[in-house]
């Protein structure tokens, strides 16, 4: 038996769910604004591949750091405010970034909107996770969709802004201003109170409530299966994070494409991510969470091997929308797995992966930016093709089939239909 806190009612679940569906949508948009501004920033700064590496890491650098406060501002706050808010406090971040006279200046921007928008990705994905429960199966998948149509809405409203002539700066603060508008109106249609408050206290068999969740010690195969989820995550942020800093740069300065077409490799990663995501609910709970992270892995290092193997712009345009599709489900899934792992605190489990998987975003820059110093940034991309094999070496540790826990309704009520 589970004690349940009341259930709201299937009007206000429904509006939550579109409620953080906007949080994740303008957390796609804001920053995406940015990326293909990269290569313009890049040239009016003077910055080597290396140099141009190193700063862009600044961005998850910011949010490793950050990242541990993510947990104690959920639970104190709710995950709703942290959310809504830090997402409009990342846009000051991403305005200054666009603005820099220097590149130290850049790199200290990014690393202020890294930190702000690594608190809210949390706080969205907890709010996220809340509203699942409440489904009682998996629809997370569908807000890290809408991330994906978020982050080409903002690729395409940098696209236009650049063939109109529009300035950097202008550009950035109208976007920066109207998503952070939008963020803050969609918060209060979000679940009200805090993860602590409505988090569900186990009984045991004899009646008597459990040990609360995280007073007990972490088991060592709870940390070895957080640690394999959190490989499995980063392997996603590698696959996106080419797409975010290299996919311009290597189609337009290593194989000569115009700058219009030359912004597709990003545009075709996001959107093929997004209707891996757009699935990605329905494969789950069909083939389970292992199935569809093997597939995706070796579909996004087979895809990109190939590209990578017989270069050409269509072709490569092609191998990142494999990458982005492969790797659809990765950080959703494994955030998932993170937050239902017995033993640990609300918001623990999600918070140790999601901070942990910036790794990813942190150690790919420099890698492949030196890579591509020493070689070509052809062999730094490889990273890619790599980042699908460990996915399918530790996809082990998601479970086979789904385990939601029971929707959080009244024993009258029915879960929310889609």
């Amino acid at each position: 038996m589970t004690q349940m806190t009341a259930a709201l009612p299937d009007r206000d679940v429904r509006r939550a769910r579109v409620a953080v569906g906007v949080l994740f949508f303008t957390n796609g948009a804001m920053f995406a604004n940015l990326i293909p501004r990269y290569p313009q920033i890049k040239t009016d700064l003077g910055m080597s591949n290396a140099a141009y590496g190193l700063s862009v890491a600044a961005f998850p650098m910011g949010a490793l750091i950050a990242g541990t406060a993510a947990g104690l501002l959920v639970r104190r706050f709710g995950s709703a405010s942290v959310a809504a808010v830090g997402m409009a406090l990342t846009g000051v971040g991403v305005i200054a970034a666009g603005l820099a006279p220097v590149t130290v200046v850049f790199a200290l921007a990014l690393f202020v909107a890294g930190s702000l928008d690594a608190i809210a990705d949390v706080a969205q994905n907890g709010h996220g996770l809340r509203v699942q429960r409440r489904y009682g199966r998996s629809i997370i998948n569908s807000f890290h969709a809408i991330w994906s149509v978020g982050a080409v809405t903002g690729g395409l409203m940098a696209a236009a802004a650049i063939a109109r002539g529009l300035p950097r700066g202008a550009h950035l603060v109208l976007s920066s201003v109207l998503l952070a508008v939008i963020a803050l109106l969609a918060w209060r249609f979000c679940l009200p109170g805090t993860e602590t408050e409505l988090e569900p206290v186990q009984e045991r068999a004899d009646g008597q409530p459990a040990v609360a969740a995280g007073r007990s010690p972490v088991s060592p195969t709870t940390a070895l299966t957080v640690g394999a989820l959190v490989l499995i995550a980063m392997a996603g942020t590698v696959v996106e994070d080419s797409g975010n800093s290299w996919a311009t740069l290597y189609l337009s300065d290593s194989l000569d494409a115009p700058a219009a077409i030359a912004a597709l490799g990003y545009i075709a990663l996001v959107g093929a991510q997004f209707v891996g995501r757009l699935f990605g609910d329905r494969l789950v709970d069909r083939f389970g969470q292992r199935t569809i992270a093997r597939a995706g892995g070796a579909f996004a290092a087979a895809g990109m091997g190939l590209a990578l193997a017989f270069p050409s712009v269509w072709g490569t345009v092609l191998g990142f929308a494999a990458a982005g599709f492969g790797v659809a489900t990765l950080v959703p899934a494994a955030m998932h797995e993170a937050d239902e792992l017995p033993g640990l605190r609300p918001g623990t489990g999600l918070t140790v992966v999601s901070w942990l998987m910036r790794l990813g975003f942190l150690l790919s820059p420099p890698v492949v930016g030196a890579v591509a110093d020493a070689t070509s940034l052809r062999a730094g991309l490889l990273v890619v093709p790599v980042a699908g094999l460990i996915v399918v070496l530790t996809a082990g540790v998601l479970s086979q089939r789904p385990h939601h826990r029971q929707a959080l309704t009244a024993p009258s009520e029915t879960p929310p239909s889609p």
